[in-house]
C-alpha cells in the first residue's frame, strides 16, 4: 500500500540498529519499546494471540537489535534493562533443564510457547546471541 504500518512491535528497534533514526526518532522509538519489556527481555508484540510471534514471547535476535541499536543511541539504561532481563531469562531455563531455547515466555521467565510447533532446544542464535551479551553485559 505504500503506505507506512502502524503495528507496534519489537521490530521498531530496527531504524536505530541500522543507525537511520534521527536522535529524536531514536528518542521516540525507545519510549515506545519500554512496554514491550518484561521481567524476561524484550516482548515481540503486545498482542496475546497465542502465535509464537507475539506476547509473550521473546526471541533472540529481536534482543539483540534492540539493545545494540538503543546502545548506539545512547539509551543505555533501557539497553542494559533487557540485557539483564534476557540473560536472567536464558540462565533460568539453563539452570532448570540444562538447554537454551529457541523463544522464552519474557514476561514469567519460562519456555516460550504457541505457533504451530514445539519449542525448539539448542537454538543457534539464542546460543550466539546469549554468548554475545554475556561478554558485553553491563
Amino acid at each position: 500500500t505504500n503506505r507506512a504500518n502502524d503495528f507496534a512491535s519489537a521490530a521498531m528497534a530496527f531504524p536505530l540498529f541500522a543507525k537511520v533514526a534521527t536522535p529524536d526518532q531514536a528518542k521516540a522509538t525507545a519510549t515506545a519499546l519500554r512496554p514491550f519489556v518484561g521481567e524476561g527481555g524484550l516482548r515481540t508484540t503486545l498482542i496475546g494471540s497465542g502465535q509464537q510471534w507475539d506476547d509473550p514471547n521473546g526471541w533472540a535476535p529481536l534482543q539483540w537489535i534492540a539493545i545494540q541499536g538503543l546502545r548506539g543511541y545512547g539509551e543505555t539504561a533501557l539497553a542494559d534493562r533487557i540485557t539483564k532481563a534476557w540473560l536472567a531469562s536464558v540462565d533460568r531455563e539453563y539452570q532448570a533443564s540444562g538447554k537454551l531455547l529457541e523463544k522464552y515466555d519474557v514476561v514469567e521467565r519460562k519456555p516460550g510457547g504457541g505457533g504451530e510447533y514445539p519449542n525448539q532446544d539448542g537454538f543457534g542464535w539464542t546460543n550466539g546471541v546469549t554468548r554475545a551479551l554475556m561478554v558485553d553485559r553491563p
